[in-house]
């Protein structure tokens, strides 16, 4: 390509990435129209800028390619490549399907095609894909390991473990199937065998670290905080974990309880969602205990909250610069750092403070009570990849609540489109929405309640924190944090958990509530 060429190819890319899209379409094509065996070159450069893994220019490349040749399937298919890499998936099915309809039975095109559908929650129509490859090729450990994955998203554990079973029988050291398939089991209480699995994968590979999360999470689920809490760490260096967890960086060593906190100064932070915050700052005191200085990280809807948490020299809202610090640990490791078991898990509640001038503003605004008064959640709004495991629709839900005797307070902040229907029908659950400005409101409302019923969000680790009765429905298999077949929680003295006796049998334990709280007007 002469430099007059390369020239007018670097300002379509400058172009796009400016966002002038059809400004860099019409450059390229005019490149291309000039001397059509340029296109090689084109496609050549394309993905030179692939291998340096500038994918957005890639793709500016590869769009003006794939709108001039419309029969050359390696143009939609490496396009689709370069949108999943930039995770834009919806673009990137698109462009694989066209690549499929003029390749059909290329296996890669259709791992691809099956991946984006994957990636995109459409699982239903992900696993007819992999059939279709099977169909093509049965002795690939790849596919059926692929097909596993999306049949455990689905829920058919059984048929998952018979797909990662197909695979490790094809590839015996195939340590993603091992962890996989231990996943599996531990959503069917299959525990020991699941636990086995990891350390399989382990074996296989040392430094496998989502086996390791794994199987930190098989073991504290079960209370084995001892061997538990110290393969927890590895969430910082697994994938899927470390989506969860962010990882901070700082030029002061972590305190992980060995050296002396006497006259040293401690940054401790939040790492993961709002409720694991309010859960495991109980343990801020306890540092303080040590002789530390406490700096306390806190998230801005928990900045007023948190004003007077017990231990804590000074507060800084995230975001903010951060004073001079000795030491740092994210909250969630403070149990490794103290050594706590089940057994001395501080239950000393309340342990924290509302504000009496904001319990006195929502008492006003709430009115006179007439009623006992239920404050309700039934689903979180975040992009938590479980969400479908602690999340009801508002309709749903209402199935537990009595029709009279009760007055019902919403005390979730937003509300996902799907709940918005019912409110405009049904006025019979109070919403204050904006009202709800951080949660030292949220609190406050709360403690003009008298029950609070809750999916695993972060409302309950308030309720819970806050000394109030507060009632917990849990899917089959919960998170970690609610153990295993007990109706009490060594958190929270004030709660009671509901859980599920079959995996997504919600109904049984909305009949529970309804029965419990037709008894107790």
């Amino acid at each position: 390509m002469n430099p007059q060429l390369q020239a007018l190819l670097q300002q379509a890319i400058r172009g796009f990435q400016g966002g002038n899209i059809d400004g860099a379409d019409l450059i390229l094509k005019k490149i291309l129209q000039n001397d059509i065996n340029n296109a090689d070159a084109v496609f050549e450069l394309g993905i030179a800028y692939a291998q340096e893994s500038k994918f957005s220019e890639a793709i500016v490349i590869f769009r003006c390619l794939d709108s001039l040749n419309t029969n050359n399937a390696d143009i939609p298919y490496n396009l689709g490549f370069f949108y999943a890499m930039e995770e834009k998936f919806e673009c990137a099915l698109e462009s694989f399907d066209k690549a499929n309809k003029l390749n059909p039975n290329d296996l890669d095109i259709l791992l691809n095609y099956a991946s984006t559908l994957h990636e995109l929650k459409r699982f239903d129509e992900a696993v007819v894909s992999y059939d279709k490859i099977l169909n093509l090729n049965i002795d690939n450990e790849e596919f059926w390991y692929n097909k596993g994955n999306t049949l455990y998203e689905l829920k058919r554990f059984d048929e998952a473990i018979a797909h990662y079973d197909k695979a490790l029988s094809l590839e015996p050291d195939y340590a993603e199937a091992w962890s996989n398939k231990g996943n599996t089991l531990n959503e069917l209480k299959r525990f020991d065998e699941a636990i086995a699995h990891y350390d399989k994968a382990l074996s296989l590979q040392p430094d496998y670290h989502e086996a390791s999360w794994n199987k930190s999470l098989s073991l504290l689920l079960q209370g084995d905080f001892e061997n538990g809490l110290p393969l927890y760490e590895s969430r910082w260096y697994a994938t899927k974990a470390s989506e969860i967890a962010g990882k901070r960086l700082f030029d002061k060593p972590a305190w992980l309880g060995k050296e002396s906190l006497q006259h040293k100064t401690i940054l401790l932070y939040g790492e993961q969602g709002l409720g694991d915050f309010i859960q495991f700052c109980r343990y801020v005191k306890l540092v303080a205990g040590l002789g530390a200085n406490v700096i306390l990280e806190v998230p801005k809807p928990l900045a007023s909250l948190m004003e007077n948490l017990e231990g804590v020299s000074r507060t800084v809202i995230k975001g903010e610069d951060l004073p001079l610090f000795d030491y740092q640990c994210p909250l969630m490791s403070l149990p490794l750092a103290l050594n706590i078991r089940i057994s001395s898990i501080p239950m000393n509640v309340p342990y924290i403070a509302t504000n009496p001038s904001k319990v006195a503003e929502w008492s006003s605004r709430l009115g006179e009570k007439r009623k006992k008064r239920i404050g309700l959640v039934w689903s979180s709004v975040s992009n938590f990849k479980d969400d479908s495991k602690r999340s009801l629709t508002i309709a749903e839900f209402a199935k537990a609540l009595p029709q009279e005797g009760f007055e019902y307070i919403c005390l979730q902040k937003e509300l996902k489109d799907c709940d918005k229907n019912f409110f405009e029908v049904n006025k019979n659950i109070r919403f204050f929405g904006d009202e709800l400005c951080d949660f030292s409101d949220t609190a406050a409302l709360i403690e003009n309640i008298d029950l609070v019923i809750s999916t695993c969000t972060s409302v309950p680790h308030l309720s819970g924190a806050l000394g109030k009765e507060t009632w917990v429905l849990l899917p089959h298999v919960p998170d970690w944090r609610w153990l295993l077949d007990r109706a009490d929680s060594p958190w929270y003295p004030s709660v009671k958990l509901y859980r599920q006796t079959s995996i997504g049998d919600w109904d049984s334990i909305l009949d529970r509530v309804k029965s419990d709280l037709s008894g107790n007007p």
